[in-house]
């Protein structure tokens, strides 16, 4: 039975009524995270779909709070009139504010603005015992006790039902743009990147991107022109006409790439050229789009079920000898029994995650399966 609280109130008592009950639950907003985890069956949905709007936005103060339904286009439109924008660039245009954060999906401009869990400065969150928690605030300097927050970030649904959220907003950028530079290996493209992190620059993106045969770094810029010009100088590629176009299609890899399976790893930055060389000779390699600046990577591998399912394998296999995370971050339907969402390894930490999850979800209602993601 669907489930569409319009309110934090009306969010805790249903969750707790469904607690009492024994009634698993999932938590949707878009759908754009229906892929992630080795989800089990529920008994109901809890729809953020009536969650929507910007309930606060400060200019003076560079902050703006948001229901958790509300996608982050629509977001981004409201804080446009008035010359502002969060600065996340997940996948998934239809991606709600709620999804976001529980997922902690960040897209390319983490180098530059920081991710989600930078940006989230104040949450409310229905809990399966039909409280309330709030942490943080509306102001930016907020330092009082547990930073529940940084908790929620990536948590799936599995604690509880994100209501609200504030962030830290800043003005638009006055200027955009991008360059390409083709480079000969792996090794090149990364060193190259390296040697751009270690400078004053602060780029919106910096990708190591493989399509076919060719290697390229994509470097982008935002700022006042003077600044955008000299990043694009110093990086020392060729401008692109449309960087938006490039960017969104670096971005939007998770939403584009249905078939086969898309790996997620998170390396050391040392370690992205060895597995970036190792991910383009497995079996039915078709791209792999590497952020060179946080050392995430998705490497997306076509080709007949048992290709993939022993190339995503050998890829999440390859990212923990070097050091780094892997999950399948999509998978075809038909391979969905196949390849196992964190592969055969157990997250580090997992059991301080379990204790986490009994605490605040004792009968462990909310997202079973999530807490393998």
């Amino acid at each position: 039975m669907p489930l569409a609280p319009s309110d934090a109130r009306e969010c805790a008592d249903a969750l707790r009524d469904c607690a009492a009950a024994g009634r698993s639950l999932r938590i949707r907003g878009s759908g754009t995270k229906d892929a992630l985890g080795d989800l089990l069956p529920t008994d109901d949905v809890v729809h953020t779909r009536a969650l929507t709007g910007v309930v606060d936005h400060v200019p003076a103060d560079l902050t703006a709070t948001v229901r958790s339904g509300t996608r982050l286009r629509d977001l981004q439109a409201a804080l446009g009139e008035r010359g502002q924008f969060l600065p996340l660039d997940p996948p998934h245009r239809e991606a709600t504010i709620g999804g976001i954060v529980c997922a902690n999906s960040n897209g390319l401009g983490s180098l530059r603005y920081g991710t989600v869990r930078d940006l989230l400065i104040g949450s409310t969150t229905a809990l399966a015992d039909g409280t309330i928690a709030r942490a943080g605030g509306r102001v930016v300097k907020n330092v009082a006790g547990y930073d529940l927050n940084k908790l929620l970030v990536g948590s799936f649904g599995t604690l509880g039902v994100l209501v609200e959220a504030t962030f830290k907003v800043l003005p638009l950028p006055s200027a955009r743009a991008a360059c390409v530079r083709a480079c000969p290996d792996a090794g090149s493209a990364f060193a190259r990147a390296a040697a751009i992190v270690r400078t004053s620059l602060r780029p919106s993106a910096l990708v190591v991107e493989r399509a076919g045969r060719d290697w390229r770094l994509v470097v982008g810029a935002a700022g006042e022109r003077a600044v955008v010009d000299r990043t694009l100088r110093e990086a020392g590629g060729d401008e692109v006409p449309d960087a938006d176009e490039l960017l969104g299609s670096l971005r939007e890899l998770p939403a584009t790439a249905t078939d086969g399976a898309l790996v997620r790893v998170v390396l050391p930055l040392a370690a992205q050229a060895a597995f970036a060389e190792s991910a383009v000779k497995v079996d039915g390699f078709a791209r792999l789009v590497a952020d060179a600046g946080s050392g995430a990577a998705l490497v997306h591998v076509r080709g007949d079920d048992g290709t993939v399912a022993a190339s995503a394998a050998a890829l999440m296999a390859s990212a923990r000898v070097l050091g780094g995370v892997a999950r399948a971050e999509r998978r075809a339907p038909s391979l969905v029994g196949r390849i196992s969402a964190r592969g055969d390894a157990e997250p580090a930490g997992h059991f301080l995650m379990r204790r986490v999850k009994e605490a605040f979800d004792p009968r462990g209602v909310l997202e079973p399966g999530r807490s393998a993601v």
